[in-house]
């Protein structure tokens, strides 16, 4: 059994699958045709994301160096999860209730939340302003709760780094330990070089770790302060490492930049992007131009790591999207004023800014459908959900429109997409791509918000809360896959 972690706000549960399943090689992509929400896709795409439709696609990587619970020095896991009292199991699209208290708690209901056949969801902790989870590698579950309320609106937070460990394996957490205090603005963590790294305001820490510690042996040693611009608003930071030992961390940009289009690209200055800890006050500076990198993954096997972009807000009809984007030494994404490539924000005219240097992000999620999170199964579950990297996404703020668990055929070589048609939404339906004509895009999303204002949004997709994810597939026939980037360099090519 595998387990993918969600963050955010207030209750904790677990979506778990127990099956036993060995190694083989990741599935083909069929050529089915699908739909999701209210567009309409149509297959057999070989271009470049196209941004404006609502399923659009992301790729997420693994913990680089963190073993999940069945990895590493970590314990076995439980084969009987979806047996335990108070799990939602579904099968005929239908949810099963296990009778029992869940580990002796008053659960809440978790029929609202719809999982494929075969899955099933458990109750498992709560937590007030919940924004990151890891887990150790002895399989405890470490969360961030800042006291700070976060740009979405959560407050109410710990301000802490806390534990929560499940010994007796009821599928309920026996208690929540405080790790660290005194975090008011606390979000990224990390375990890696037999140490935990966390986030407080701008700097990150390095404190020692052993497997099984459940209090710190005190405050950690600071290794990077990020001042070469501060966001009171986006004032979290996500920290991974790659293959290499090469550790990042994102820093958040301002919704209200003012682009100066005087500059060429090369000229404009560093605000939101990704750095690396290289043993200087400040960090290395990698890229630049995100508005607000919410997240990071760092493929393990393939030596690339990704970034998910939150990007100008409610700006669609002006070229706008949330991206995916490998993170490359010297890149530029554009922010704030180029949407992607060659692509000036249409507001942006007198004069027009120039975007030729910008880089083209891998894919993209339709704007302010806000993908929040990633993370890769690494070949443990059999059938069309092995190898998937999951995107959990908050959807749009108040309708929440869009909110979703996403799982994406990738190749584990590279930590890359799997072919054109590898996006398949939480209900297992295959996701496609469409490139069409710009004003057909604009007519179509223009379309959609439409329905979006008006629509009675199915309680099944509120992200009224975040969630940890032990997530596993239904059977399927496993054929061979298709390769990403297989006659070029490791990671994710530029399209």
């Amino acid at each position: 059994m595998s387990r993918l972690a969600f963050a955010g706000s207030g209750l904790l549960l677990a979506v778990p699958f127990a099956l036993a399943a060995c190694k083989t090689a990741p599935p083909a992509q069929t050529t089915k045709k699908g739909n999701f929400g209210d567009a309409a896709l149509v297959d057999g795409s070989t271009g470049a994301a196209d941004a404006t439709f609502p399923d659009v696609f992301s790729v997420s990587v693994p913990d680089a160096d963190i073993p999940d619970v069945h990895r590493g020095d970590a314990p076995a896991p439980m084969a009987n999860f979806c047996d335990l009292p108070g799990s939602v199991v579904w099968n005929g699209g239908v949810p099963q209730v296990v009778p029992g208290d869940a580990g002796g708690v008053a659960a809440p209901d978790l029929t609202w939340m719809k999982l494929p056949d075969g899955f099933c969801g458990h109750y498992f902790a709560t937590v007030p302003e919940t924004r990151q989870l890891r887990f150790s590698p002895s399989g405890d579950l470490f969360v961030s709760s800042p006291s700070t309320p976060a740009p979405g609106g959560a407050s109410g937070g710990l301000g802490a780094v806390v534990v929560l460990p499940d010994d007796n394996h009821d599928g309920v957490a026996d208690g929540m330990k405080t790790y660290l205090s005194g975090l008011a603005m606390t979000q990224g963590m990390l375990f890696a070089n037999s140490s935990f790294y966390y986030q407080n305001g701008t700097a990150f820490f390095q404190t020692p770790y052993k497997n099984g510690d459940r209090v710190a042996g005190g405050v950690g040693t600071q290794v990077v302060d990020v001042n070469v611009y501060s966001s009171s608003t986006h004032w979290s930071k996500v920290i991974d490492v790659d293959d290499s030992g090469n550790i990042y961390i994102t820093n958040g940009g301002d919704e209200g930049e003012v682009c100066d289009a005087t500059l060429s690209g090369p000229d404009r200055p560093f605000h939101g992007g990704i750095l690396r800890i290289d043993g200087t006050p400040n960090g290395e500076l990698i890229a630049k131009g995100t508005r607000n990198a919410i997240a990071i993954r760092c493929a393990k096997g393939t030596g690339t790591c990704f970034g998910l972009e939150l990007a100008r807000d409610f700006s669609p009809e002006l070229g706008s999207r949330e991206k995916l984007f490998p993170i490359r030494k010297g890149d530029d994404w554009g922010f704030p004023c180029c949407a992607t490539a060659n692509t000036p924000y249409s507001d942006y005219t007198n004069p027009t800014p120039d975007c030729s240097t910008v880089a083209a992000e891998e894919d993209s999620f339709i704007i302010d459908h806000t993908p929040f999170t990633l993370d890769f199964e690494e070949g443990s579950w059999p059938g069309s959900w092995q190898y998937r990297a999951f995107v959990g996404l908050h959807g749009f703020f108040g309708s929440w429109v869009g909110a979703r668990i996403v799982g994406i055929a990738t190749d584990p070589r590279t930590g890359c997409r799997d072919g054109p048609h590898g996006l398949r939404d939480r209900m297992g339906r295959r996701q496609a791509r469409s490139r069409t004509s710009r004003r057909h895009r604009v007519r179509a999303r223009r379309q959609a918000l439409r329905r979006q204002r008006h629509q009675r949004h199915d309680p099944l997709d509120r992200a009224r809360d975040r969630k940890v994810a032990r997530v596993s597939p239904r059977p399927a026939p496993a054929v061979a896959s298709s390769t990403c980037a297989a006659h070029r360099s490791p990671g994710c090519s530029r399209r």
